[in-house]
C-alpha cells in the first residue's frame, strides 16, 4: 500500500468536516473515480442521509450507467435512477464551445428538482482540483445552480483521490478517466446519435483488446485514436483488426494520434481567450 502523506490526510479530514456540516446530501453519481469517492465518504460521514442519483444519458454508454447502479447498490446507499436527454437540447446538439455548459445546466436543474422534492439541501458533484486547470464551461453551470464540489473545497487532486480510494478498497481507484462521448466530436460539428454510437462501439472494442485509457475522436470519415504512449506499439501490432472493425463502423480512415491520450484534446483548437474565459467562469466559486 502506498504511503499517504499527512497533507493528504489533512485534506481528507477537511472533506469529512465539510460533509458533516451539510447533514443531508444528494450525490450526482456517475460511477467514476471522483463521484465514487465522494459517495463513499459521504456515506461514512452521514450514513443514511445520503442519496445517490444516477442518470441514464444518450451520450454515456449503457454499461457505464449499469456499473454505477451496481456500485451504489453494493454500497447499500439509497439510489434514485433518472434520465436526461441531451439530444433534445438544440444548444447542446449545435456543439459550440459552450456545449458542456448547456448539458450541465440541464442536468443540474433536473437534480435540483429531485433534491427539492426529496428533501436534500445540498447537491454534490465529483469535480476535483485538477478540473480547474482546463477549459470546462460546465463548471460555470455548476456554480450557477449551487452545486457543491467538495473535493475542490477540500483541495484534493485526482492522484490523491485515487490513493485514498485505493486505501478504502474502492474498485474504481484505478478506473480509467471517462467523459461523455460528445467530447470526442469537434466543436461546430453537430452531435448526432449515430456518431455517438460509432464512438461507443469503437472505444468498447479497443477496451476489449486490452487498452487501458483510450479515446476515439470523430472527424467525419476519420477516426483518430488516442492511447497511452506505452500502448502505441500495441495499436500497430493489432492494426489489421482495428482497421477492419472501424471500417465496419463506417470510418474510411483510421489514424493513431502520435501525441497519445490527453484530456481535452478537442480544446486544443480553441483560442487562448476562449479557454481563459471558460476556466475563469468555472473557477468563480474558488477552491
Amino acid at each position: 500500500m502506498e504511503t499517504i502523506s499527512n497533507d493528504v490526510r489533512e485534506k481528507d479530514r477537511r472533506l469529512g468536516d465539510i460533509l458533516r456540516g451539510m447533514g443531508r446530501v444528494l450525490v450526482a453519481f456517475s460511477g467514476g473515480v471522483d463521484s465514487t469517492f465522494v459517495l463513499k465518504r459521504a456515506q461514512q460521514e452521514l450514513g443514511d442521509a445520503v442519496l445517490a442519483v444516477t442518470a441514464a444519458s444518450e451520450t454515456f454508454p449503457t454499461r457505464e450507467f449499469d456499473a454505477a447502479v451496481k456500485l451504489a447498490e453494493d454500497f447499500g446507499v439509497r439510489l434514485h435512477k433518472t434520465e436526461v436527454k441531451e439530444l433534445e437540447n438544440a444548444n447542446f446538439v449545435a456543439n459550440n464551445p459552450d456545449r458542456c455548459y448547456h448539458c450541465k445546466t440541464g442536468l443540474y436543474t433536473h437534480l435540483r428538482d429531485i433534491a427539492a422534492e426529496l428533501g436534500y439541501p445540498f447537491i454534490l458533484d465529483g469535480s476535483n482540483v485538477d478540473d480547474l486547470g482546463d477549459y470546462r464551461p460546465g463548471l460555470q453551470a455548476k456554480n450557477e445552480q449551487g452545486v457543491r464540489s467538495v473535493l475542490q473545497e477540500a483541495g484534493l487532486t485526482k492522484d490523491e483521490i485515487r490513493a485514498l480510494s485505493k486505501e478504502l478498497g474502492l474498485p474504481t481507484w484505478n478506473k480509467p478517466s471517462f467523459a461523455c462521448l460528445s467530447s470526442r466530436i469537434p466543436y461546430g460539428t453537430k452531435i448526432e446519435r449515430w456518431k455517438i454510437d460509432q464512438l461507443d462501439e469503437g472505444e468498447a472494442f479497443l477496451a476489449e483488446l486490452g487498452f487501458y485509457q483510450v479515446r476515439v475522436r470523430h472527424h467525419d470519415k476519420i477516426a483518430r485514436i488516442e492511447v497511452m504512449p506505452d500502448e502505441m506499439l500495441k495499436v500497430i501490432e493489432l492494426s489489421d483488426r482495428i482497421h477492419e472493425k472501424f471500417k465496419s463502423l463506417g470510418f474510411q480512415y483510421v489514424t493513431l494520434d502520435l501525441q497519445g491520450y490527453r484530456t481535452g484534446s478537442m480544446n486544443e483548437v480553441l483560442s487562448a481567450a476562449t479557454k481563459a474565459a471558460g476556466t475563469a467562469a468555472g473557477s468563480a466559486a474558488g477552491v
